[in-house]
C-alpha cells in the first residue's frame, strides 16, 4: 500500500489484480504446446512436391478454396496471379513456416515471434477457407484468439526455452540479445 493509498483503494486494488499462480501458468504452458501440436499435425496434409496440385487436394485445394469461396477479392487476385503460379516454392514456404511455427511453440522459443506468425498464417487461412461450404467459422476464429494468448501473455516463459534463455539474454550485449528479449 503507498503512503497517499487507503486500505479501501488498496482492497480494490488487489481484488482486480489477475491471478499469476501455479494453475495459470500451467493453463497457459498448456494453451502453448497444443497450439503447438495443432500446427504439426497440420503439416502433415501438406505433402511435397506438389502439395496437392496434381489430384486437386491438400493444402492445393485449401488455397482454391480462396478463389472458389471468396472472402475478400483482393486475396483471391493473389492467390490466382501470384500464389497459383508458383505453388511449388508457396507450398514449401507454407510447410517450412508451419512446421517451425509448431515446433517453435511446442518447445517455448521466440514464441512471442512465432504467435505472430500465427496470427498471420491464420489470416491467410481463414482468408482461403472462411465461406467454404461446411468449413466451422469458429475454428478459425478460435485458432486467433489462442494465438493472441500466447502472444499477450509471452507463454514460452513458462515451462519453455525462453523462460530458461531470457535472464542470460538480459544480461547478454548486442542486437541478437535484444531481438530474442523482444521476440520472447
Amino acid at each position: 500500500m503507498t503512503t497517499t493509498e487507503t486500505p479501501a483503494t488498496a482492497r480494490e486494488r488487489d481484488v482486480n489484480q489477475i491471478e499469476t499462480g501455479r494453475a495459470t501458468r500451467a493453463v497457459l504452458a498448456a494453451v502453448r504446446i497444443a497450439v503447438g501440436l495443432m500446427w504439426l499435425q497440420n503439416v502433415n496434409w501438406k505433402r511435397p512436391p506438389d502439395f496437392g496440385q496434381a489430384a486437386h487436394n491438400g493444402l492445393y485445394q485449401y488455397t482454391a478454396d480462396a478463389v472458389k469461396h471468396p472472402v475478400l477479392g483482393a486475396f483471391s487476385w493473389l492467390v490466382q496471379n501470384v500464389i497459383y503460379p508458383n505453388f511449388a516454392l508457396f507450398g514449401w514456404a507454407v510447410l517450412i513456416a508451419e512446421f517451425c511455427l509448431g515446433a517453435f511453440l511446442l518447445v517455448g522459443l521466440l514464441t512471442r515471434f512465432w504467435a505472430a506468425i500465427g496470427i498471420l498464417q491464420t489470416i491467410a487461412i481463414t482468408l482461403s477457407v472462411l465461406n467454404t461450404p461446411g468449413e466451422w467459422q469458429w475454428s478459425y476464429y478460435l485458432m486467433f484468439a489462442a494465438q493472441f494468448v500466447i502472444l499477450a501473455t509471452a507463454a514460452g516463459r513458462i515451462a519453455g526455452v525462453d523462460g530458461l534463455l531470457r535472464p542470460r539474454w538480459s544480461l547478454a550485449e548486442g542486437r541478437p540479445a535484444r531481438i530474442a528479449m523482444v521476440f520472447s
